[in-house]
């Protein structure tokens, strides 16, 4: 009943729910446990087509709108948030800027494996000095005739080192012509020589998703591997980035309303007094908050997509939708504990999984103070 939505949309919904709940769901607690990245798991998704569906279909994409991808996260994260991750670091992070800024020959040569092949591609931008503040960036590219010599490191890069990884966009600092830093964009294979990644693990949260640290020394590729145009490497992450929020806002809609689920459930059962909790005013009316808020946080998430669908600027409505919602979803997350009580931190209840994972959606794509910043300077 959302006049935001379609038929095509309903489908869309009800045909990602059914995968996530019969062929991911079944997994969700071991991967997590084991902190296992799932190479099956990731190849039935580009099966489904939930790699890429954003993308044109000359590209091996299902070529379907902003809206339709943001319900298949908002799905996926209903059930996982740790697959969800992989496939918005992904779609968003990884496909958008060779979409957006790749030559024709980037894009029929990456695209269609990184769509429809089961290849994975990640965006390395956070180093050690550099996250919030991009300008922090200590990664280099000298160019050395037609190629680049590339040198430094990242770290927290989704995708970045599992067995589908194809590979990486680069965020680094180029010279212009007085010698001057300025930040470039710049696609490196994975298995280039003096490239390397190595796995993160002892994670909080999204802990079945690869997260890495990249070394690069000496590290040579093409001067062709440049995406887009020198010196341009802010604008295009910025415009990445507000994309990429909207993904997080989905996260972070799909995890509030999986804990809401599961908390209404549980309320209806559970017996105190001669009983359901649910009947006491005290749980109702936390559930009542609840429903509040994941209506107002589906309805703002979903008008920035529109906005974005129809051409419009949408970055204010953006970072306030992956505001809202990520802190939305750790309060309902919280408060789904509460209502679980004692069995609720307990690791063979998933409340427990999703309590964990609603903590990074408050940092990722932008922090909460960041956001209020960026949504200040539109004042």
């Amino acid at each position: 009943m959302d006049p935001l939505l379609n038929e095509q949309h309903e489908a869309l919904r009800m045909e990602i729910r059914e995968f996530a709940e019969k062929v991911i769901a079944p997994h969700a607690a071991r991967l997590d446990e084991k902190e296992e990245f799932s190479v099956e798991l990731t190849k039935k998704m580009s099966e489904q087509g939930i790699l890429g569906m954003n993308m044109p279909r000359q590209y091996g994409g299902r070529g379907l709108d902003t809206l339709s991808y943001i319900i298949a996260v908002e799905e996926l994260a209903r059930v996982d948030s740790s697959q969800a991750a992989t496939v918005v670091a992904h779609n968003s992070l990884g496909l958008v800027p060779i979409l957006d800024y790749g030559s024709e020959e980037q894009k029929e040569k990456y695209l269609p494996q990184l769509t429809k092949g089961g290849k994975l591609w990640a965006f390395g931008l956070t180093e050690e000095n550099a996250g919030s503040d991009a300008r922090g960036t200590e990664t280099t590219a000298l160019r050395d005739g037609d190629e680049w010599l590339i040198n430094g490191s990242k770290r927290y890069i989704t995708n970045a080192s599992t067995p589908l990884t194809l590979g990486v966009t680069l965020q680094v600092m180029t010279q212009d012509e007085k010698d001057q830093p300025r930040l470039t964009t710049i696609l490196v294979e994975k298995g280039t020589p003096g490239f390397s990644t190595t796995r993160m693990l002892g994670k909080l949260m999204w802990r079945a998703a690869d997260t890495a640290r990249i070394s690069i020394k000496n590290c040579r590729v093409p001067y062709s591997n440049l995406l887009g145009q020198e010196g341009q490497g802010a604008r295009y992450m910025l415009k990445t980035l507000d994309g990429g929020r909207l993904s997080v806002a989905a996260m972070g809609l799909g995890l509030a309303q999986g804990a809401f689920e599961m908390a209404v459930k549980h309320a209806g059962s559970r017996k105190q007094f001669g009983k359901p909790i649910g009947r006491n005013q005290a749980i109702s009316f936390k559930l009542a908050d609840m429903d509040m808020k994941l209506e107002l946080a589906r309805n703002t998430l979903y008008k920035a997509c529109w906005l974005k669908d129809k051409g419009l600027p949408y970055s204010r409505e953006a970072a306030i939708a992956k505001l809202y919602t990520s802190e939305m979803a750790r309060e309902i997350a919280d408060e789904a504990v509460q209502i679980f009580g004692g069995s609720g931190l307990f690791k063979d209840n998933p409340i427990e999984r999703f309590y964990r994972d609603q903590r990074l959606l408050q940092i990722g794509e932008g922090t909460s103070e960041i956001l209020r910043l960026v949504i200040a300077r539109t004042l």
